[in-house]
């Protein structure tokens, strides 16, 4: 797979009108449900079991996109195969009172990886961007007035999570961001059958027909955050969400590329560890 038709590169004037919401048909996407995706979250495990065994690097992803898209799917369908203990998944919502009284990126450490790790973000830093310029969401928020009336505030916070970013990444946490590319068509059918079905009436929220109302304000807003963060050390990939098992597809193989790049391997044992090792195995044979 070309997953350069889906990475965003450093420093281009990107549109969301650039990449497609669907790029195959019905049977294609049984296709890679059942013959493609399975192989590659076999390799995705393998790469994730010498991650853990190395114990020295972390892997930070990042999921965004308005409601329907996606992101609980690709959690459910892709990441759920993982070793759980070294998978952390975190969502983030509206920042609460305990949030509000520290600085905006303070509650990112709750989702952050630790070495062997994969975190998923739900959610995540990004949305200290959208809110604002979405719904005003600093004005009920406990800032000092020079902050609150600082025109730069965004290009600051863009500022800010791409030091945040390098900072991971210089540190030895690799950050891979996914966003799920929807039409409003789509995202129509998906919320009619949230609605609909008994067993799904759980998961709407009256939030979503809220955004939905401001759909090209998120495009614009979304297209900003990608072109304003988009960094060889943190890339951004824009997933065809309209084909859901393409997405995942597309989004396994870029954790596997990002993997490999970080080659981990298990620890070499030594001669006294291989000596009690042994000693373990007679002792269990003997029994």
């Amino acid at each position: 797979m070309d997953l350069s038709k889906y990475k965003v590169a450093k420093d281009t004037e990107t549109t969301l009108s650039d990449y497609k919401v669907k790029v195959i048909n019905d049977e294609e996407e049984t296709l890679i449900k059942e013959e493609l995706l399975p192989p590659l979250v076999e390799e995705l495990q393998q790469l994730q079991t010498k991650l853990t065994a190395e114990a020295k690097q972390g892997v930070v992803v990042v999921l965004q996109a308005l409601d329907a898209a996606g992101k609980d799917e690709l959690i459910e369908y892709v990441f759920s195969n993982l070793m759980p203990q070294s998978l952390k998944i975190t969502s983030f919502d509206k920042p609460n009172e305990q949030e509000l009284k520290h600085d905006y990126l303070w509650r990112m450490a709750e989702g952050m990886p630790e070495r062997g790790q994969i975190g998923i973000l739900n959610r995540s830093h990004y949305e200290e961007i959208i809110a604002p310029l979405i719904h005003d969401s600093l004005e009920n928020q406990p800032l000092p007035d020079r902050i609150k009336d600082d025109s730069e505030i965004i290009q600051k916070r863009f500022k800010h999570i791409n030091n945040y970013e390098e900072y991971l990444y210089e540190n030895g946490f690799s950050v891979i961001k996914f966003y799920f590319n929807m039409s409003p068509e789509k995202q129509k059918e998906r919320l009619l059958e949230r609605l609909t079905n008994p067993e799904k009436q759980w998961e709407f929220s009256y939030s979503d027909i809220e955004d939905r109302r401001k759909w090209d304000e998120h495009q614009k807003v979304f297209e900003k955050m990608i072109r304003k963060t988009a960094n060889t050390h943190a890339p951004w990939y824009i997933l065809p969400a309209d084909n859901a098992w393409f997405s995942r597809y597309v989004a396994t193989a870029a954790m596997v590329e990002v993997l490999k790049d970080l080659n981990p391997q298990f620890p070499e044992i030594s001669n006294e560890e291989q000596k009690k090792m042994d000693k373990a195995i007679d002792e269990l044979k003997q029994e």
